[in-house]
């Protein structure tokens, strides 16, 4: 079983601020996003609860809101809100990327798939998108499709260690193992802290010497986006 590693583009990590469709609108209250911002999340709930009492139709609300629920654990309080800022209009790329995430997380493949599409189409320019909709395909065994996400993100970002694991997965799940090994050597040379690629070369090299039978599986996580 090769080892697929997550890239976390927002859930627990620096990437771009949620976005608003209405350039007007960037953000919900100083405050509730001050505490957003500051991984404060008992008190941006609060505060962003507080903003949607003054005003319920504030979509950007819902979408900070459901972020602050989900980095507290609460998974669906996070998609209930997520889908209330969809229906008040929201349509930022995240937004889409962080539900297809949840979906996948629950093993709802098909409403993950649409929704990842849609992050692609709205942020073709992110390799987030990209690579996770590539994902998405490799757990859903269409590595054609999966392989082409994964190098289009790569196309955009070449230094992404997890998408070139991911690609060596990719290669040694349809069997290719010259070209899974190749993948994982470069990348262990470059990168000779990041584990995985080691890992995975060293299983690849049990399997090729006869040591385990039968397909390697990736043992994924999640690529999440998070916004603070």
């Amino acid at each position: 079983m090769f080892v697929g590693v997550a890239l976390l583009v927002a859930r627990g990590s620096a990437s771009a601020a949620p976005t608003t469709g209405n350039p007007d609108v960037k953000i919900c209250d100083p405050l509730a996003d001050f505490y957003l911002g500051a991984e404060k999340y008992p008190q941006a709930i609060q505060h962003h609860l507080l903003v949607l009492q003054r005003d319920p139709q504030n979509a950007l609300a819902y979408y900070h809101l459901g972020f602050a629920y989900g980095m507290v654990g609460d998974r669906q309080r996070e998609l209930d809100d997520y889908q209330r800022a969809v229906g008040l209009g929201l349509s930022n790329w995240d937004l889409f990327l962080n539900i297809g995430l949840l979906y996948m997380e629950g093993g709802r493949f098909d409403s993950a798939k649409q929704a990842l599409q849609l992050a692609v189409f709205l942020a073709p320019y992110r390799p987030e998108t990209h690579f996770n909709l590539g994902l998405l395909d490799e757990r859903l065994g269409i590595y054609q499709e999966a392989e082409q996400q994964v190098l289009l993100s790569l196309s955009i970002d070449p230094n992404q260690d997890d998408a070139r694991n991911t690609l060596g997965v990719i290669y040694a799940e349809q069997g290719n193992y010259p070209r899974a090994h190749q993948e994982w050597a470069d990348l262990a040379k470059a990168r000779p802290d990041y584990a995985p690629a080691r890992a995975n070369l060293a299983i690849l090299n049990r399997i090729e010497h006869g040591e385990i039978a039968g397909p390697a599986r990736l043992s994924s996580g999640f690529a999440e986006v998070r916004s603070p």
